[in-house]
């Protein structure tokens, strides 16, 4: 009975153990700060691979002008060219936040997506 009581003592010890491991290394909790989410590890792809796509998609593609840093070159550095754009295609009183109700991604196929980074070799 007392080894049993090992047993089921170390198998329980090992389960728990596995779990907080993944709890940390996977981070499955964050606090809503940079230095929480610094401690995030990188998936295995990231740093193994020989090729990768790595991209972001959001509301600075409504406009589809410059770059992801589009509200930057328009509020903060005040391009030309993004001054310009606005000018011509936008009410005065309009914000990088109104761009919001257009970003639907009616046209986001997530399917032809990996298709693509399959036969580009990414990983």
């Amino acid at each position: 009975m007392a080894s049993i009581n090992k047993t089921i003592t170390f198998l329980f010890g090992i389960v728990v153990s596995v779990f907080l491991q993944l709890t940390v290394t996977h981070g499955m909790r964050y606090e809503p700060n940079w230095d929480s989410l610094d401690t995030r590890p990188n998936p295995a792809w990231y740093d193994e691979s020989k090729v990768g796509i790595f991209m972001h998609w959001g509301v600075f593609s409504v406009p589809s002008l410059l770059s992801e840093w589009f509200w930057e070159q328009w509020e903060g550095r005040h391009d030309p060219r993004a001054m310009k754009y606005m000018a011509e295609n936008y009410k005065q009183d309009f914000t990088y936040a109104d761009f919001a109700k257009d970003f639907t991604a009616e046209l986001f196929d997530p399917d032809q997506w990996a298709d693509i980074f399959n036969a580009s070799g990414a990983k």
